[in-house]
């Protein structure tokens, strides 16, 4: 045999026993480690009673880290100074809790943790973790049990907290305004139900909110709010159950500026309708005004005539109970100028209409400027109607499927608030698809309670079609998009055809919802579908 040779064969027993080495070296990295952490001992021990200490100790058996503290620690009572918790972010095998509050006597505290801790490792949590001590030499130990639903949505929003204020001597409505609860907890991430635990005797508002910014306090414009109907006495054997709800935010009118020539933006919180503005400045014989809606922001656009010389004018915003005065300040400024825009493109419903907008206050409307030919070129008649606030005309149309329509605009159609008109012609294409390409769906309701309104939503809950229903009898959906829609019912014990949310200061609850299984829509295709009640 040849040197080389020789050589080969050496190296491929050596590589060959390396291999096999390794291999035999080499681990199957066996089961996953699923056991959270344990607790060996607390400093003071959990559920210490005539506690005076301001530091607390929890050490484990393994290293440990803190996450998402921020949402999963609730402290019942809270605690105005926040406590410190260490370690975040770093593995350490305990966790040190500083309290620089002053706490309250013969009072039951609980840490609840929920499942921030957990191994350093493969990150598995100590369960809802809570650590319980009295300023009093007992622990509380009643406790309030329920669940939370959201008034309007199928599934109700995560990390809700639920709170009991104590009904005594210092009460009032405004509480859930000003103070913090006198317990609390929180849902979590992933379920819906609650227990306030370790209480003591007495008469309770309970209430739950979806808290904006932390505060434990509620904000009308940033929180959902539930609330028990009445008081509740501790300790109890009911389960309660609590509906999520948007107030309707208060109107409050906003310091109005001008934002262009002759156009001042009062912008507003809550709802616009029935929101008045009236000038108090001297104005001249000639003064006119317009207001419109702006298509985008929460204002309404005060537009007036002749430009005025002066610093500034004077305004009274009024709806209701809210009443003030503001003053804007006025510069010369570049007038905006007209531009017509229209909806929809593309496709047009069977019953939807043909809607042309402008971007100044349209005054002026020459029917006989505009034309309207099908794909047969054929003349199509049509009505409009114009609505001031919103600045629109809506072109009304008998319409047939799978048809194309053509619209035309000529120059000087359309004249605005300060004589300037459209100069140019304008071309529109819009078409209607075939009658196989929609589905349809037929309701029977049984024991209902009328009125209802029936709404089919998309997944978020965004209403792509409703009917108000008043009495017995089929309830057909035509015309409608393949796809998948979730059904709303809506219990319009009112009758005003749109659903009433609650609000906490007068004691009302939102009208009550009924959500039905998911239905699927499909092209030239109907299904019939009952829908019952208890």
């Amino acid at each position: 045999m040849n040197k080389t040779l020789s050589n080969f064969i050496f190296t491929l027993i050596i590589g060959f026993f390396f291999i096999n080495c390794a291999n035999r070296g080499t681990p199957d990295g066996g089961p996953k480690d699923e056991t959270p952490p344990s607790i060996i001992k607390s400093e003071p021990e959990n559920y210490s009673t005539n506690f005076k200490s301001n530091e607390i100790r929890v050490y484990f058996d393994e290293y440990i880290k803190i996450k998402d503290l921020q949402k999963q620690l609730i402290i019942s009572p809270p605690m105005k100074t926040q406590p410190d918790v260490t370690p975040l972010g770093n593995a350490s095998k305990y966790i040190t809790i500083k309290i620089y509050d002053t706490l309250q006597p013969n009072t039951t505290y609980a840490f609840n943790f929920g499942n921030s801790i957990t191994d350093n490792n493969e990150g598995n949590p100590y369960p809802y973790y809570r650590y319980v001590f009295s300023t009093g030499d007992h622990i509380d130990s009643l406790s309030v049990n329920g669940n939370i639903v959201d008034a309007l949505k199928r599934e109700p929003e995560t990390f809700v907290n639920v709170a009991l204020y104590e009904v005594d001597s210092t009460f009032t409505d405004s509480i859930i305004y000003k103070e913090t609860p006198k317990y609390i907890t929180n849902t979590l991430d992933s379920v819906t139900t609650f227990s306030i635990e370790n209480l003591k005797s007495g008469k309770y508002l309970l209430m739950a909110l979806k808290d904006g910014n932390g505060d434990n306090k509620f904000q009308q414009k940033t929180d959902q709010i539930a609330f028990h109907k009445s008081f509740i006495e501790v300790p109890t054997d009911s389960s309660y159950t609590l509906r999520l709800f948007n107030e309707d935010i208060d109107f409050k009118g906003t310091r109005p500026r001008l934002i262009s020539g002759e156009k001042i933006a009062f912008g507003y919180e809550g709802d616009y309708k029935g929101m008045k503005i009236d000038i108090i400045s001297e104005t001249p014989s000639e003064f006119e005004y317009r207001v419109t809606k702006d298509p985008k922001t929460d204002t309404l656009n005060y537009w007036y005539k002749p430009r005025l010389e002066v610093d500034s004018l004077v305004f009274k915003v009024s709806k209701k109970e809210f009443e003030k005065e503001f003053t804007a300040r006025i510069s010369e400024q570049k007038r905006d100028t007209l531009i017509i825009s229209t909806y929809p493109s593309g496709n047009i419903g069977y019953d939807e209409d043909f809607k042309i907008s402008g971007t100044t206050p349209l005054l002026n409307f020459d029917d006989s400027k505009i034309s309207m030919m099908d794909k047969d070129s054929i003349q199509v008649e049509f009505t409009t109607d114009f609505n001031t606030l919103l600045n629109t005309y809506s072109i009304k149309f008998d319409k047939s499927e799978d048809d194309n329509y053509r619209i035309r605009i000529l120059p000087e159609a359309f004249e605005d608030f300060f004589g300037d008109k459209n100069k140019d012609t304008i071309n529109y294409a819009i078409k209607t698809r075939k009658a196989s390409d929609y589905g349809y769906v037929r309701f029977t309701l049984i024991n209902a309670s009328y009125p209802v309104i029936i709404q089919l939503t998309d997944k978020s809950g965004s209403v792509k079609h409703e009917k108000s229903v008043n009495k017995t009898g089929p309830v057909d959906f035509l015309n409608l998009d393949a796809g998948m829609y979730s059904i709303r019912i809506i219990h319009d014990v009112n009758g005003n055809k749109k659903f009433d949310t609650g609000n906490y200061l007068k004691n009302l609850q939102p009208e009550k919802v009924s959500h039905f299984q998911e239905i699927e829509i499909r092209a030239d295709w109907g299904i019939e579908e009952t829908l019952s009640f208890n």
